[in-house]
C-alpha cells in the first residue's frame, strides 16, 4: 500500500430533502472555522448504522424527524479527507423528507446568521433546476448535486 495514502476513514451520511415544489434543502454553516454550504448531515458516529445517523444529524441540526429515506449515492472515487491528514471520506446520501412542516427557519439568504463563529448554521431551499455545483464547498456535494440535478430535472 502506498504509504501516502490515509488508513483510516471518515464516514458522512446527508440527506437529500425534496420538497412538494421540487426544491432542495442545503444548509449554510460556519464550522472549523470554515464558510461551507453542503447538504445537511453529519459524520457516522462509532456503533451507530447510516440511517440511524441521518435522522440523529437531523434532529440534531433542525429539530426534525425525516421519513421515505432511499440510498441515492454513495463515493464512489477517493477523496481525501479535508480536515484530516489521515483519513480518507466515503459520504453516504439518501433522498428523504421533512416529518411535516419544517420545524426551523428557512432564509433566502446564505449564511443568514449573526455572526461567523463556529456552529452558526442556516437553511434554505433552491430549485432543481437552479442547483449548481459550483455553490458547493466540497468535492463530493459538488458531484451529488450534479447528480442530484439530473435525477429531479428527468422526474
Amino acid at each position: 500500500m502506498n504509504d501516502e495514502l490515509p488508513e483510516r476513514f471518515t464516514i458522512r451520511v446527508y440527506a437529500l430533502i425534496i420538497n412538494e415544489n421540487r426544491e432542495v434543502l442545503i444548509t449554510d454553516e460556519y464550522q472549523l472555522d470554515v464558510k461551507m454550504t453542503k447538504f445537511p448531515g453529519g459524520g457516522l458516529h462509532p456503533g451507530e448504522g447510516t440511517i440511524d445517523c441521518l435522522k440523529r444529524e437531523l434532529m440534531e441540526e433542525c429539530n426534525q424527524e425525516i421519513e421515505d429515506l432511499q440510498h441515492f449515492y454513495t463515493t464512489d472515487f477517493y477523496q481525501k479527507a479535508l480536515f484530516w491528514d489521515d483519513r480518507q471520506l466515503i459520504s453516504i446520501y439518501y433522498l428523504a423528507r421533512l416529518k411535516g412542516e419544517p420545524q426551523f427557519k428557512i432564509s433566502e439568504i446564505p449564511f443568514d446568521f449573526p455572526c461567523m463563529v463556529n456552529g452558526s448554521q442556516s437553511f434554505r431551499w433552491i430549485r432543481a433546476a437552479d442547483i449548481n455545483p459550483d455553490d458547493f464547498t466540497f468535492p463530493i456535494d459538488k458531484h451529488v448535486a450534479l447528480l442530484l440535478k439530473d435525477y429531479l430535472l428527468r422526474k
